[in-house]
């Protein structure tokens, strides 16, 4: 049995990378000019695009490690969409160098003078400066990118390997993915406010690194779905994919994470509103007007009472094409809610969101989507070589 095959030949990733190019020309292009109107707006934008990418990269390497520590055949048809997804961190880096010096434009608390004339900001100087910001952000990066890079290679390193390998020497896998999910969800919890709290110095939550993270979760098991759908009926996915096993899990995974990303954030609305501190009660009280009380709906309605009704259908899970639209019209929520999230941080008048909200990420999804077809089109689709693979899939495969 051949392990190392790639998968260039794929139509469906090449198409893949087609859209994705396509997406990328239009949307950068327009932002670009957008950012001879409005640089301001331009930082924004992209701002919210390099959030969203980020969740999607970080959501599938923390997917990817918790398939190593928990196993499970959805976890193992998965895992290259998993891997090819984290192997984006570097550009997804690169992506936040625009943040960086735009910092004084988009962080009020950057400014020269903020620590002068704001008594909040004053005493948040310590860990609100700019030396620190940038320092923290490198080490963030460092970090994800080293888990990634060494999943990565193990895994290819076992794919070039025509030697079987023995059950034991998967436990590497194990020993890094146990604290790197730990570290993971500290480091983004820190992540989140530095790059999205702190956009209002004078406002916090002690639960809103959680909702990134289950939004990244979110994110990263629509992807999987999406893409697993595409490519159902490619070998050697077409031989071991199962639609009423494997798609049926990660439908009810979907629904868990829509149920965990609602309960972190009524949690959050609860809390704000028994606590009804004027450090707090800014968050909601901007997004429940000015035309942000009907986006709010919107996600309420589109980011969870829909999918969850939706996917409590056990026959509509069993249907690969039904639940991947569901997981496509989740990764647009995901969005939606990012917009919702960065953009009543900057009052405006008129339409709350602008077109650069959506032409920004649009291009630099559309940039993240050609690398990551790239990425799933230079190896395997399965990890046939893994030894847990074989004894998953002993007695499916049809």
């Amino acid at each position: 049995m051949a392990t190392h095959a790639q998968t260039t030949d794929v139509p469906a990733l090449a198409r893949l990378q087609r859209w994705g190019l396509v997406a990328a020309f239009w949307g950068l292009l327009a932002g670009i000019i957008g950012a001879f109107l409005n640089v301001d707006q331009f930082l924004r934008s992209w701002l919210i695009g390099f959030l969203f990418c980020l969740g999607l990269s970080m959501g599938s390497l923390a997917l990817l490690m918790m398939q190593h520590l928990t196993g499970g055949q959805w976890g193992l048809v998965a895992r290259r969409i998993c891997e090819a997804a984290s192997r984006n961190l570097p550009f997804v880096a690169l992506m936040f160098v625009p943040v960086l010096l735009g910092m004084p434009r988009l962080y009020e608390w950057a400014r020269p003078d903020a620590a002068h004339t704001d008594h909040i900001i004053h005493m948040k100087a310590p860990y609100l400066n700019v030396p620190f910001f940038i320092g923290r952000a490198i080490l963030f990066f460092a970090i994800w990118m080293l888990g990634s890079w060494l999943l990565n290679q193990w895994s290819a390193g076992q794919d070039r390997d025509e030697i079987a390998v023995h059950p034991s020497d998967t436990r590497r896998f194990r020993a890094i993915s146990a604290p790197g999910l730990l570290i993971y969800v500290i480091t983004m919890t820190f992540a989140s406010v530095d790059w999205i709290m702190s956009l209002d110095p004078h406002w916090y939550s002690t639960i809103f690194g959680f909702i990134l993270v289950a939004g990244q979760g979110l994110a990263g098991f629509a992807l999987i779905i999406a893409v697993l759908s595409a490519l159902s009926d490619v070998e050697p996915l077409a031989t071991y994919l199962n639609p009423g096993l494997h798609f049926l899990d990660l439908g009810k995974l979907l629904l868990a994470f829509v149920m965990l990303w609602a309960y972190f954030s009524f949690s959050q609305f609860l809390i704000i509103w028994a606590g009804n501190l004027p450090e707090e009660i800014p968050f909601f009280y901007n997004r429940f007007r000015g035309g942000w009380q009907y986006i709010s709906m919107i996600i309420l309605l589109g980011h969870f009472a829909l999918p969850f009704t939706l996917l409590l259908s056990r026959d509509l899970k069993r249907r690969p094409h039904l639940l991947a639209k569901i997981a496509v019209f989740v990764l647009l929520m995901r969005v939606v809610d990012l917009i919702w999230l960065v953009e009543p941080m900057f009052p405006r008048e008129g339409f709350p969101i602008h077109w650069m909200d959506i032409a920004l990420p649009v291009g630099l999804t559309g940039v993240w989507v050609f690398l990551f077809a790239r990425n799933l089109r230079s190896r395997a689709l399965l990890p046939l070589n893994d030894p847990f693979f074989k004894e998953a899939f002993a007695h499916d495969a049809h």
